[in-house]
């Protein structure tokens, strides 16, 4: 199974064989610890659940801390499941530690993130609105949305605003999955892999590293 769950390091720059200079993103992949194999016969489906990063007892409840008792691991930080078709077979077994070697025969992956949270931003910031001319009138208004009448009328469903007018709002801190990332090097006594670009998130987030879907 090519999947891993990791933290973001940062970016830094390499040079591949032909001297060109990379921009690389330095993942911190693993080790995961499979926390529980789920099957079609016991829970309706085909899954592998993962753990990544300690943590302490007393910050985690009873429920997750005996739910690693039954892999013998400690409490982890960052859970997720991996689910599989329902003729699909795991191979896998309760408790097993994977670390980045599992790509290391993979050249391309896919990288889930959450990126950085914006606040409450105005329209300019968040839809790159233009804003009202700097003069002719214009008064304390300048970064204004301007009128919303003609979206504020849906017929057959209420006088509210119809879904997806571009507004003020919550901004960031949203799941981005960014595909198709090329393995520039993978350290396996660290459990690093670097891969070209940038992904979503600060340094220290944690991501989610796949085998690509798409690229073949």
């Amino acid at each position: 199974m090519a999947m891993l769950l990791g933290k973001k390091v940062g970016m830094t720059q390499v040079y591949d064989e032909a001297g060109r200079l990379l921009p690389v993103t330095v993942i911190q992949a693993g080790p995961c610890t499979v926390m529980q194999v789920k099957t079609v016969e016991g829970d309706g489906y085909n899954a592998i659940q993962l753990g990544f990063d300690d943590i302490k007892k007393s910050r985690q409840i009873q429920a997750a801390i005996g739910h690693a008792k039954k892999a013998s691991a400690t409490p982890k930080r960052m859970v997720r499941e991996e689910r599989f078709g329902n003729d699909a077979k795991v191979e896998l077994a309760v408790g097993v530690a994977l670390d980045v070697s599992v790509f290391a025969d993979i050249k391309w992956v896919d990288v889930i993130g959450t990126s950085k949270g914006k606040g409450y931003a105005g329209v300019m910031k968040r839809h790159h609105f233009g804003g009202f001319p700097g003069s002719h009138g214009t008064e304390r208004k300048h970064r204004s949305s301007g009128s919303i009448c003609s979206y504020a009328s849906d017929r057959g469903h209420g006088g509210n605003l119809k879904k997806g007018k571009k507004m003020a709002g919550h901004m960031g801190a949203v799941r981005i999955t960014t595909r198709n990332h090329s393995v520039v090097a993978i350290d396996q006594e660290n459990n690093l892999i670097m891969v070209k670009g940038n992904i979503a998130g600060p340094a220290g987030g944690y991501v989610v590293v796949k085998a690509a879907k798409t690229k073949k």
